[in-house]
């Protein structure tokens, strides 16, 4: 029944499938992984990886040697994590211990957990975490210490929460909110920053610019989070933060109600609003990314949440079932962020456009939208500035008007001035013709000269037309 309702589907979007062909067909990694090289214990770790997430699974995998096994056991790692702190049959008095020392267990030969409830989709990773700690102790020290590093700061993070009462009933303040976003996302983003560059992979100026790292990872969280938000409400989690939904509805619950539809979709746009302002430190962090296969570890993510947020904006379907971007799409994006800055910035462009076609005046975030749109669009017209041909033409018919301008200004004052010239030589000629035929200029310029001419002229008056 599935394969039939799959064939219909695609009958009716061909360019969804003709995108999943070109990428199970044409796309060539930048590099393979060989299983046939890798310990019983390497190949365990990876079958969880492809357990736990197939997309993040499938990007790993192509990274380069130096990268792959230090990157599949930093996100088994914090998967193990993730899994203790997401379960909510281990009280919290049981999960508070174990999130703090979980970085402990990365070096206790034989460590595993079989306590999570059974519906807990990741608890196989923990039952068979002694493979995982196996392949930790052959890492590299430096690599180690990064991932261990980062395990201790996320398990203290996570372990607040865990043991706060008013976290247990959702997240109250936006700071909150940005805090929690921090401790399961932007110390991921540190993380992995800190492994490429100790690699070699990454310009070390990006550990300067520590929020553009810590906006990588934030997007994806909050988007997620966004997304997530009807899955969450039916396990009875909230992370939305009563700061924003207060300011809609009385009760949390009332999202969820048609009654309310208006309200939800104008608490979502908040959301989203939130979420849009890392989105332009996310695509200056790609450009401080070296090689190509890392690049595409970092790029697809991104890609994929972008998308993800123009599917949830404006969109109630989110509060009564769990959306995701069709596979189609995904291949499609997946096909243009492994390719170069530039196209993954039309990317962010085109749906960017997308959310701005769909931002509604009525909303009362309206505005601060479309200007976190505009910023988006000027960094990106920053990097990558549009060549328009029909722009470019008229800027060139611009300046050859502006040219062609100067240019008559030029001839007309070279003309008014031969015309000066020839008079200043003319008017010179007759005088001096005139002085020379004994011109009296003594008498013309004397006192009495005027005098003398208005008698003449009285004279001449009075002599009757008749004797002329």
């Amino acid at each position: 029944m599935g394969v039939l309702k799959e064939a219909v589907y695609f009958a009716f979007h061909p360019n969804q499938l003709r995108s999943i062909i070109q990428w199970k067909v044409w796309h060539e990694p930048v590099h393979q992984r060989d299983p046939s090289k890798e310990a019983p214990t390497l190949q365990s770790c990876f079958k969880f990886l492809n357990m736990t997430s197939r997309s993040f699974s499938a990007v790993i995998q192509e990274l380069n040697h130096e990268m792959l096994v230090p990157i599949a056991l930093f996100y088994l790692v914090l998967r193990g994590l993730d899994t203790i702190e997401d379960d909510m049959t281990i009280s919290a008095t049981v999960k508070e211990p174990m999130l703090r020392d979980f970085y402990k267990n990365l070096n206790a030969d034989g460590w595993n957990f079989d306590g999570n409830g059974p519906d807990e989709k990741d608890r196989e990773l923990l039952v068979h975490f002694d493979d995982v700690v196996v392949e930790m102790k052959k890492l590299q020290k430096n690599y180690y210490d990064i991932i261990e590093d980062i395990t201790k700061k996320m398990g203290n993070g996570m372990a607040d929460y865990a043991i706060n009462a008013e976290f247990l009933a959702g997240v109250v303040t936006v700071a909150e909110y940005e805090e929690y976003c921090h401790y399961v996302a932007g110390l991921v983003g540190e993380g992995l920053t800190r492994l490429f560059v100790e690699g070699g992979y990454a310009n070390p100026a990006l550990l300067e610019r520590m929020e553009l790292t810590e906006s990588m990872g934030q997007f994806l969280q909050k988007v997620n989070i966004i997304r997530d938000v009807h899955e969450d409400f039916e396990d009875n989690r909230r992370f939305w933060p009563q700061d924003i939904w207060g300011k809609y509805v009385e009760k949390w619950e009332d999202l969820f109600d048609p009654k309310y539809k208006t309200q939800a979709l104008h608490c979502s746009s908040e959301m989203v609003l939130n979420a849009l302002k890392h989105a332009d430190e996310c695509l200056f962090y790609m450009a401080g990314i070296k090689e190509q296969s890392v690049f595409n570890f970092v790029a697809i993510p991104q890609a994929m949440a972008i998308a993800t947020l123009d599917l949830v904006f404006q969109n109630p379907k989110i509060f009564n079932s769990h959306l995701k971007i069709t596979k189609g799409d995904a291949c499609h994006l997946m096909s243009q962020s492994t390719q170069n800055l530039r196209v993954v910035c039309e990317v962010f462009r085109k749906y960017a456009r997308r959310i701005a076609q769909r931002n509604d005046p009525r909303d009362p975030h309206y505005l601060e939208i479309s200007m976190a749109l505009g910023k988006l669009e000027q960094f990106i017209e920053t990097l990558f500035p549009t060549q328009n041909v029909k722009h470019v033409k008229a800027l060139h018919a611009e300046k050859n008007g502006n040219s062609a301008s100067m240019g008559e200004f030029w001839e007309t004052l070279i003309l008014v001035a031969a015309v000066i010239c020839c008079l200043l030589i003319v008017s010179g000629l007759m005088v001096g013709a005139a002085f020379v035929m004994g011109a009296r200029w003594d008498q013309m310029l004397s006192p009495g000269a005027a005098s003398k001419i208005e008698e003449a002229a009285k004279i001449t008056a009075k002599i009757a037309h008749g004797e002329l």
